[in-house]
Formats: structure tokens, C-alpha cells, sequence
């Protein structure tokens, strides 16, 4: 049944990459708990552009948990303190009234701040440049298809696949490490014929630019798994150190 409620929102506001950024503290009344949490944001800035104020800066577009842009970091969870979602599939039945909500961006030096909540995301794009694809030619769909596959691979390599890119993997990490982003999109490809002909290169390739980017080391302590809107496994990351020890021995 939906309900209203009165809410204080501590949101991060920086004015630039090299501006010194702070919390701002807005208060928002009679907010719908069948609202998303965007949506609230969205009503947010129009109370600030009606109060002729700047509006706070964040990413969004497909709003259905597709893109993975609506990269939030809420009440110390990256999208927020439910499970397997999007922060655009959060909603404001998650929250109670009269509540603080702290709203940061994400914390990694690969993921630097442009304006308030917006990070340059271009970091995993480099990744993904550096390997994360086949450039041989395999044939059209139909050929794919026709290659027979193991099931328990087929469903791995879907499991790796479901990763959407967001970077809730490094803003939950103490290091700020990519290594499940970079374990999926790894182990996708290692699971799949079409990948294993590049693999010498592949691991070897993303693992030396998610460093150069300035991602943190893995720690080991599963928190990328477990805040992963996803639920990419963990398991991933212990084939991306099976496929860079290989390479590196063949070397």
C-alpha cells in the first residue's frame, strides 16, 4: 500500500574534478514510497530549480537495470541497501520516515568525480578496450550456434556475461580494485571457443590497464560479489588468476 513519508538527504555535491567537494543537506516531505529512488532525486531537482538552485549532477538513462549508469552510492551500499538491483530499481518503500539517507558517489580512484554524483566511467571502457573482445573472425550467429557447448560452461559463461558494467564491484572494495568486472568479462570469453584463441593475450592485456588506471589489488574479502546488482560470482576471479598464470608461464 502506498504511503508518504518525510526524509533529510545528505548528498555529496562538488562543483568539479578538482573542486573540494562536501554534504549538503536538503529535506524532502510527502515522497511517495512507490517512487523510485531516482524519481526522488528527480523531484529534488525540481524543488532546487524552483528555488532557483543548482540541481544535483547524477547518471542515469535506461531506468530497468540494463546500463548499469545509475551508479549511487546509498547509506554505505553501492545502490543502496537492498539486494540485486540497480539503484533505478531501488524504491522508496526501502526507507522509513524521518530518515537520513547519505548519497555519495562512487569512491575509486579509477572512477574520478566530474560533478556532484557523476564519475568518469570511461575507465572500464579502456579495460574492455585492452582485451575484453575477439577480433578474429568466428563466423555469423548461425556458426555460433552450431558449436556445441557444454552446458555447465554455457551457464557460466552466462553468469560472467550478466555483468552490466556498473562498478558497484570497486566502489564496495577497501582497495578499490575492478577485478570481478574484469573476472567477468575474462572468464565470458575463456568459457566460449570464439574466446580461447586470444586468451594468451587477454588476461595479461586488461589486468595491466585496470592497473594503469589506478584500480586497487583484490582483497579478498567478497565484497564486490556480494553488492554486485548482478550476483556475478566471485568464483570468476580465481579463473582471471588461472588464465593470467597461464599466460604468464607460456611467456
Amino acid at each position: 500500500m502506498s504511503k508518504e513519508i518525510n526524509i533529510k538527504l545528505k548528498v555529496w555535491r562538488q562543483a568539479g574534478p578538482r573542486a573540494k567537494g562536501q554534504f549538503e543537506t536538503y529535506e524532502l516531505n510527502n515522497v511517495s514510497t512507490e517512487a523510485s529512488f531516482l524519481e526522488m532525486l528527480d523531484i529534488l531537482n525540481e524543488k532546487l530549480i524552483s528555488e532557483r538552485r543548482e540541481p544535483i549532477y547524477f547518471d542515469h538513462d535506461c531506468r530497468e537495470g540494463i546500463c548499469g549508469m545509475c551508479s549511487l552510492y546509498i547509506n554505505g551500499h553501492p545502490h543502496g541497501p537492498d539486494t540485486e538491483i540497480t539503484t533505478c530499481q531501488l524504491h522508496m518503500r526501502k526507507f522509513h520516515d524521518g530518515q537520513t539517507i547519505t548519497i555519495e558517489p562512487w569512491r575509486s580512484a579509477g572512477f574520478p568525480v566530474i560533478k556532484d554524483l557523476t564519475v568518469d566511467r570511461r575507465a572500464y571502457d579502456k579495460i574492455i578496450q585492452a582485451g575484453g573482445f575477439v577480433s578474429v573472425s568466428t563466423g555469423g550467429v548461425p556458426d555460433g550456434n552450431a558449436i556445441p557447448i557444454p552446458k555447465k560452461d554455457a551457464d557460466e559463461a552466462m553468469d560472467a556475461a550478466a555483468c552490466i558494467g556498473c562498478g558497484a564491484c570497486a566502489a564496495a572494495c577497501k582497495n578499490g580494485s575492478a577485478m570481478l568486472f574484469v573476472a567477468a568479462k575474462v572468464s565470458q570469453l575463456a568459457l566460449l571457443p570464439q574466446g580461447k584463441i586470444e586468451r594468451k593475450n587477454r588476461a595479461k592485456a586488461m589486468l595491466a590497464k585496470m592497473d594503469e588506471l589506478g584500480f586497487g589489488n583484490c582483497t579478498n574479502t567478497g565484497a564486490c560479489a556480494s553488492e554486485c546488482p548482478k550476483s556475478v560470482s566471485i568464483t570468476h576471479i580465481a579463473r582471471l588468476n588461472r588464465e593470467y598464470l597461464v599466460a604468464k608461464l607460456a611467456d
